[in-house]
């Protein structure tokens, strides 16, 4: 029996509303709010929310000096696709040379890690 149950996973950033816009683009979804905090409520699954960091230092992956702190995996159908369209709304490659594994690794906007995953 668990205890509790996935409600938020909350991203620090420096501009919430435009890092919300980023993942509904990529996710679907609604964006709510304005200003310090923003959600996106995602059809099938936990509400993503961003909130303001002034002074946000992004994470550096792999790096331990600055580890990832988090990151999500976002499953996808066709690897190429995927790739094309998360690099044209702004994401930056940071692992995608072995596209044996299966997953392809870029920092969003905000810097924050996040995998494309073939399912």
């Amino acid at each position: 029996m668990s205890v509790a149950t996935v409600g938020t996973v909350v991203l620090d950033c420096p501009d919430p509303r435009a890092l919300a816009g980023f993942y509904a683009a990529i996710v679907g979804g609604t964006v709510e709010g304005e200003g310090r905090w923003v959600d996106l409520k995602v059809p099938g699954g936990p509400a993503l929310a961003f909130q303001e960091a002034p002074g946000h230092v992004p994470p550096r992956w792999p790096r331990t000096d600055r580890s990832q702190q988090f990151h999500l995996d976002l499953a996808v159908e066709d690897l190429d696709a995927a790739e094309k369209e998360v690099l044209a709304l702004g994401a930056k490659p940071l692992d995608t040379g072995d596209r044996s594994r299966g997953f392809l690794v870029y920092a969003d906007p905000a810097g924050h890690p996040f995998c494309l995953c073939a399912c």
